[in-house]
């Protein structure tokens, strides 16, 4: 061996049972992809068992590996992959002590979607801004309540701790890592030859559902509607108690009890949501869309607009519109013969 030759920079990834297969894939196929011909050393990565075996991906793959926990301790980079509800909800213990260790010893942490879940557990993400799968916001912030939880991030950076949002988000902090190891033209590189974008703009929020509706039966259901008719007239907490015949304060109360949020805060979600699907489905101007959910002008609904999802509404137009368009055809299409 060369002695002046670079060490390479060891990934390994804390894997358990039923973990999910995508996201266990990405750091294999980032970090594991032999791609010395473009930065030279390569990672060198070490799938690490974090349980005793047999382990399996939820697709029924077998993971045979000779690496496990003190691999993990000893590497440059520790990821926790995606865990099972299992996992989440009781970590295994060594595995927690595991990345305990590790961050001690100044290792960088990174947790890929519900991994966060090991690392909150092992108090690396107290007073830390942190993400995970917008799925998992109300049950990780009810859990780790001392996290700074983000549910829109794609990605966080703190210190040395790394937590992503889910599935393609997991592509998107691996390649954030190539680039702070190896600089941007090599992460670009790598997500050329992967066709993904080297960069995505904007938030997981574009991509979660809406708040849930409320149930049919709950006696806020025709106010609720009613304000849906009217988002492009000024709304007021005093104007829906009074549609709902409560008391201004009543009415508050109630609505946080049934829906979690504010009045004010569902009007403006609201908002948004018709402004998503005019964008969508329309070719209206953004100042035609500003004044028919109620924000007024184009810069009042580009200012809410992106603090709700992230991006600009001009740039949420050219994600999803094509798309929507793309299905309406498809749902009114003449039936024609499938091919074979």
């Amino acid at each position: 061996m060369n002695a002046d030759r670079p060490m390479r920079h060891v990934v390994a990834v804390a894997v358990t049972d039923a973990a999910p297969t995508f996201e266990l894939a990405v750091p294999c196929e980032v970090f594991g992809t032999d791609r010395s011909d473009i930065a030279d050393p390569w990672y060198d990565l070490r799938l690490c068992a974090a349980e005793p075996g047999p382990l399996r991906t939820t697709a029924g793959l077998s993971l045979d590996t000779p690496y496990g926990l003190d691999d993990l301790i000893g590497a440059d980079t520790v990821v926790v992959a995606a865990c099972s509800r299992r996992v989440q909800t009781a970590p295994p213990g060594p595995l927690v002590e595991a990345v305990r260790t590790a961050h001690e010893r100044g290792r960088r942490i990174v947790s890929l979607c519900s991994g966060a879940y090991v690392l909150a557990a092992a108090g690396l993400l107290d007073g830390r801004r942190a993400t995970t799968h917008w799925m998992n916001a109300v049950d990780f912030g009810h859990r780790f309540p001392d996290v700074q939880y983000d549910p829109t991030a794609l990605y966080i950076e703190d210190g040395t701790v790394y937590t992503s949002a889910g599935t393609g988000a997991v592509i998107d902090l691996c390649l954030h890592l190539v680039r702070l190891d190896h600089g941007s033209a090599v992460a670009n590189e790598v997500a050329r030859r992967m066709v993904v974008p080297p960069h995505r703009e904007g938030g997981q929020t574009q991509y979660a559902k809406p708040l849930a509706r409320e149930r049919k039966n709950d006696s806020l259901a025709p106010v609720l509607e009613w304000a849906r008719e009217r988002l492009h007239e000024p709304l007021t907490v005093a104007g829906l108690a009074r549609a709902a015949h409560l008391s201004e304060r009543t009415f508050a109360r109630r609505f946080r009890e049934v829906l979690g949020t504010t009045p004010l805060q569902w009007i403006l979600q609201e908002r948004v949501r018709l402004a998503q699907e005019l964008l969508e489905t329309t070719d209206d101007p953004v100042e035609s869309i500003a004044r028919r959910t109620g924000f007024g002008t184009a810069a009042n609904l580009r200012h809410h607009f992106g603090r709700l999802t992230t991006i600009s509404p001009q740039a949420y137009r050219h994600v999803f519109r094509h798309r929507a368009a793309a299905a309406q055809r498809t749902a009114t299409a003449p039936d024609s013969p499938r091919s074979t």
